[in-house]
């Protein structure tokens, strides 16, 4: 009897997993299929590691989306390319079925700005010049993404050489939340994109305020980094002195996700150099949703755009709702300081900006002379092609003959180290853990009909606060304040002294916390989905 009865453990034991398989597989049934549709990274995670999802699926859904909502139903046009072999990838990702194999980003779709070199797909820089170029190797950042297990599932439409919202590749890029409205540049097609649920998250380049015009037009989170933290090679540039990589997405924690991925020393990028003993451990470990108590943020009110109409009831509009976001930071725990305007602020932004026409055409020629194969060896080039939407060649014939050897240069390096020092000198005096602003006064401007053939237009930057932490080359994250009553997106930016992305990170991560303001746009609604 005691051997027979040893005899039927293994049984009964096989029939109770039989009957847990039969129980979990019953409420995997249950359960609603998973829709992509604001769906976050640890949502995407959870789902694959619970077989809720295929990846193949996954990046199906967003195919759709992109398929439904790109260039026909609302036409908002933010992915430039898709990825023809994304399916392929997800197959070849659904058979990594042990966890210890899956990278941090596991079948995440990814957009990226078409800025940066991606091996195998078509790489425009939104420009017609560079039409059917495809680079031969991976920027840095997308050679990250990939070791993480990212789908690269397109590449974002920009504005033509990281300026302004139109394309000479493929016209203009719409605001989701208002088709009639830019969407803000020249990182343009990631914001839209990911506002439009056409990918997880997004990866975009600041310069002048390229992630976060776009992030805060989309209801969206948009970091600038340090310029330390993330290698720019791989990337055409535009300033080196202010040119960097950052994430655009849903939420902070999302944004803090990639920075861990992203960020990191690359010898192709000396600047990078600080990094390894800069980043502090992992982003997401520093987040903290209690980073506002006791906080002290300095209020920065005045524009940094002359233009900017304070009497104009869409700058009233975006202020109403400003104040009320300064307002839940005090209730959220954070000492609010009003600072006195920084003299000439405006004026020296423009100068400083828009100015510094002496770095552009020594980067982009040197970074085409290690491109394999371009279409075009320099810039002059390019312009004399006659390819360039004619306000990005007004802008870019500025830079020809131009270097950094002009006195010029010197000169508005000089006024940067001075409204530097001013800045620092205030954030230390008043002991101010960070300095906060609308990203914007106003919305985006509407379409200009003409914006493909008018040299005078295409801009992105009426009424933008985004330059003084471009200018400093300093860190700035934006982040869903509300919406006007038009159902037009706020965005508050925080910004901080070098180094402090970590610090700005969870006190953006504690806002949001304690607001949920992010909501998508009605133009770009969920979908149902049938399999590929």
């Amino acid at each position: 009897m005691r051997h027979s009865r040893r005899g039927l453990r293994p049984a009964a034991a096989c029939c109770c997993v039989i009957v847990a398989s039969t129980l979990v597989l019953n409420a995997q049934a249950d359960r609603p299929p998973f829709r992509v549709f604001e769906a976050s990274i640890d949502d995407v995670q959870t789902a694959l590691r619970s077989h809720q999802i295929s990846c193949h699926d996954l990046v199906g859904q967003y195919l759709t989306r992109i398929d439904a909502f790109n260039r026909r139903g609302p036409s908002i046009n933010a992915v430039e390319t898709i990825n023809p072999h994304a399916l392929d990838d997800a197959d070849r990702l659904d058979r990594v079925e042990a966890t210890a194999g899956r990278g941090p980003l596991h079948c995440v779709p990814i957009l990226v700005k078409d800025e940066l070199d991606t091996g195998g797909l078509e790489t425009t820089y939104g420009s017609a010049a560079f039409k059917g170029f495809f680079p031969s190797a991976d920027a840095t950042v997308i050679a990250r993404l990939k070791a993480a297990g990212a789908i690269i599932i397109g590449k974002a439409t920009m504005g033509e050489f990281a300026s302004g919202y139109a394309t000479s590749v493929s016209g203009v890029i719409r605001d989701p939340y208002d088709l009639t409205r830019h969407a803000s540049g020249s990182s343009g097609g990631t914001g839209a994109g990911i506002a439009a649920n056409l990918a997880t998250v997004g990866i975009g380049e600041d310069t002048g305020g390229s992630v976060r015009g776009p992030a805060a037009t989309g209801s969206l989170v948009g970091l600038r980094p340090s310029l330390p933290f993330v290698s720019r090679a791989g990337l055409l540039p535009a300033r080196p002195t202010t040119d960097t990589v950052g994430p655009i997405a849903r939420t902070v924690k999302d944004a803090a996700i990639i920075m861990d991925v992203i960020a990191g020393y690359d010898p192709r990028d000396p600047v990078t150099a600080e990094a390894p003993t800069l980043v502090p451990g992992t982003f997401v470990s520093r987040l903290n949703a209690q980073s506002l108590r006791g906080a002290r943020l300095g209020v920065i009110r005045q524009s940094q755009d002359a233009r900017t109409d304070s009497q104009s009831a869409e700058f009233v509009a975006f202020h109403r709702v400003g104040d009320v976001a300064l307002q839940r930071l005090q209730t959220l725990g954070a000492v609010t300081v009003e600072l006195a305007e920084i003299p000439n602020l405006a004026k020296r932004l423009d100068q400083d900006y828009d100015g510094n026409v002496f770095e552009t055409e020594q980067a982009v020629d040197r970074f085409l002379a290690a491109e394999t194969r371009p279409p075009f060896n320099t810039l002059r080039e390019v312009l004399l092609s006659g390819l360039m939407l004619p306000a990005r060649a007004a802008t870019l014939i500025d830079s020809v003959n131009r270097t950094t050897a002009d006195v010029g240069y010197h000169r508005i390096r000089q006024d940067v180290r001075d409204l530097t020092e001013h800045l620092l000198g205030v954030i230390k005096q008043q002991r101010l853990d960070a300095v906060v602003y609308l990203t914007a006064d106003i919305p985006p401007i509407h379409l200009e009909p003409d914006v493909m053939t008018n040299p005078r237009a295409g801009g992105t930057r009426l009424g933008s606060n985004r330059r003084l932490a471009s200018v400093l080359s300093f860190p700035a994250i934006t982040v869903p304040a509300g919406f006007t009553p038009e159902g037009l997106p706020v965005g508050l930016e925080f910004l901080g002294v070098p180094f402090s992305d970590a610090t700005l990170l969870s006190l953006a991560y504690a806002f949001e916390s304690g607001t949920h303001h992010r909501r998508p746009p009605a133009s770009t609604p969920a979908l149902e989905f049938i399999s590929r």
